[in-house]
C-alpha cells in the first residue's frame, strides 16, 4: 500500500511539471509570445555553453505559474538529476519572505516602520552580546559600545538598507575585515549599502519582541498557509537531509561541500525547492498575505540607488547608468521602473548558487531562475531577455556578465 501511494505521489508531480512546462504559449511582459519548446531548448543551449550545473524556472503569465522545470544536476559527481521538489540554498532569497513577515507584524502593530528600534529593547543594544551557539564569529552588538549612532535604526532602514551597517562585519566594500567588528560605514539612513547586517539585527529585535524565532514565525505565517512544506530557515542544514539537497558547484563544476548552519538567519539561511518559492511569488502577484496598501509600501521606492555596481569597490562609485529605470529600493525588494509598470526584484547568491526572481505586478508577468553553479550568473541576462522579455534588470549593476563577455576579457 505504501509503495502503492508513493508511486501515485510521484506520478503526480511528474505529471505536474509536465503540465506547468506544456502552455501553448507563454508571453512576456512586453505582450510579445515564445514558446516552452522553444524556451527548453534555449537553456540547454545556454547551460551548456556557460557549464551551468543545475537549473531551474519558473514563469509567471497572468499571476500564476505557466511553465516550471528544472534541467540538469543536484549533484555533479552522482549525476542526480536535479527537479522542482529539492532543496536549494536560497542565500537572500530569504530577505524577500522576510519582508513580508515584517509587513504583516507591521499592519497588526507590533512593529512601526519609523520607531528607532532600541526603544523595544529592554537594554542597551550595545549591551547585547550573541548567546545562541556560533558564538566564534560573530559578538553580538558589543561592538558598538561608545557609538550611539545604533539608536536612529529604524525597521525601515534595516530592509531598504540604509542602517550604515557593511554587508557583514567580516566583509567590507572593498575585502574581508580580518577583526570581524561591526561599525557604521555612514551615517544611519544616509545612503543605500547592501546590510545583511541590518537584516540580522531587525530578526534579533522582532524576535525580541514577540519571543518566537524566526523560523517559528515564517513557519505559522508564510510557509505553512502557503503549503510551502519544504521550506525552513533552518531545516535543510541540520545532518542527513543530504539526499534531498541541491549542492553548490564551483566554476570547474567541483562540489561544494554541504554547511551545517546551527541558526536560522533572516539575511540567508532559508532552504527552498522551486515549487515552493514559485508559490510564495505567486502568492505576492496576487496580493495574499498582506493588503493591497501594504504591498504598494513594500514595493515603493524608498531609496534610489546611484552605485555602479551593488557589491564590491563599484558599490562606492556614483554613476547616473540606471536613472533611465529609476533603479532604487523599496522595502526588502529592489524596484525599477519600465514601460509596462514597475518590476520588483530580489536576487539571491553565495557560494555555488545564484538565483536571481522579478516580477511585474501590473502585468502579472514573471521568472524565478535557481542555480546550482558559480557560472549561471552569466547566462541570466540572455535568459530574462528570452523568457520574458526582461532588457530592463541592470545586469551591470548586478554583475551578472554575460559568458561571451567574459571569454573577451580573457582572450
Amino acid at each position: 500500500m505504501l509503495k502503492h501511494t508513493a508511486f501515485i505521489l510521484s506520478l503526480a508531480l511528474l505529471l505536474c511539471n509536465f503540465a506547468l512546462g506544456q502552455s501553448k504559449y507563454i508571453y512576456r511582459v512586453d505582450g510579445s509570445k515564445t514558446t516552452a519548446s522553444h524556451i527548453d531548448k534555449t537553456i540547454t543551449r545556454l547551460m551548456d555553453t556557460a557549464n551551468v550545473t543545475g537549473l531551474g524556472i519558473s514563469i509567471f503569465n497572468n499571476n500564476e505559474v505557466v511553465y516550471q522545470k528544472a534541467f540538469g544536476y543536484s549533484n555533479a559527481v552522482n549525476k542526480t538529476p536535479l527537479s522542482a521538489n529539492t532543496i536549494f540554498y536560497g542565500a537572500s532569497l530569504s530577505k524577500a519572505v522576510f519582508a513580508v513577515l515584517v509587513m504583516q507584524l507591521v499592519e497588526e502593530g507590533v512593529i512601526e516602520w519609523d520607531t528607532p528600534l532600541q526603544s523595544y529593547l529592554e537594554k542597551p543594544l550595545s549591551e547585547y552580546g550573541y548567546t545562541k551557539k556560533n558564538t566564534k564569529s560573530w559578538n553580538g552588538y558589543l561592538d558598538l559600545k561608545g557609538d550611539k549612532r545604533y539608536e536612529k535604526i529604524t525597521a525601515r532602514m534595516c530592509l531598504t538598507h540604509t542602517t550604515g551597517f557593511p554587508n557583514w562585519r567580516f566583509l567590507t566594500s572593498t575585502g574581508y575585515k580580518k577583526d570581524g567588528k561591526l561599525y557604521f560605514q555612514f551615517e544611519p539612513g544616509a545612503r543605500y549599502s547592501y546590510s545583511g547586517e541590518g537584516f540580522a539585527l531587525l530578526q534579533f529585535v522582532i524576535e525580541q519582541i514577540t519571543g518566537k524565532g524566526l523560523e517559528e514565525l515564517a513557519q505559522e505565517r508564510i510557509f505553512k498557509p502557503l503549503g510551502m512544506c519544504r521550506t525552513s530557515y533552518i531545516y535543510v542544514w541540520q545532518p542527513g537531509q543530504e539526499k534531498q539537497y541541491v549542492y553548490g558547484h564551483d566554476s570547474k563544476e567541483n562540489v561544494i561541500p554541504k554547511d551545517e548552519v546551527d541558526d536560522a538567519g533572516a539575511a540567508g539561511s532559508m532552504g527552498t525547492t522551486l515549487a515552493d518559492y514559485s508559490k510564495f511569488l505567486e502568492a505576492v502577484l496576487n496580493q495574499q498575505l498582506l493588503k493591497q496598501e501594504s504591498y504598494k509600501e513594500l514595493f515603493k521606492k524608498q531609496v534610489a540607488i546611484s552605485s555602479k555596481q551593488q557589491f564590491g569597490p563599484n558599490s562606492l562609485v556614483e554613476t547616473t547608468e540606471n536613472e533611465d529605470i529609476a533603479l532604487g529600493y523599496g522595502l526588502g525588494w529592489g524596484v525599477l521602473e519600465t514601460p509596462y509598470g514597475k518590476g520588483v526584484f530580489k536576487e539571491g547568491g553565495s557560494e555555488g548558487y545564484k538565483h536571481y526572481s522579478i516580477l511585474f505586478p501590473e502585468t502579472g508577468t514573471g521568472v524565478l531562475i535557481m542555480t546550482n553553479s558559480d557560472n549561471a550568473e552569466s547566462i541570466f541576462k540572455e535568459l530574462l531577455e528570452i523568457t520574458i522579455g526582461d532588457t530592463y534588470t541592470p545586469w551591470q549593476w548586478e554583475n551578472y556578465v554575460p559568458y561571451e563577455h567574459k571569454t573577451q576579457q580573457k582572450q
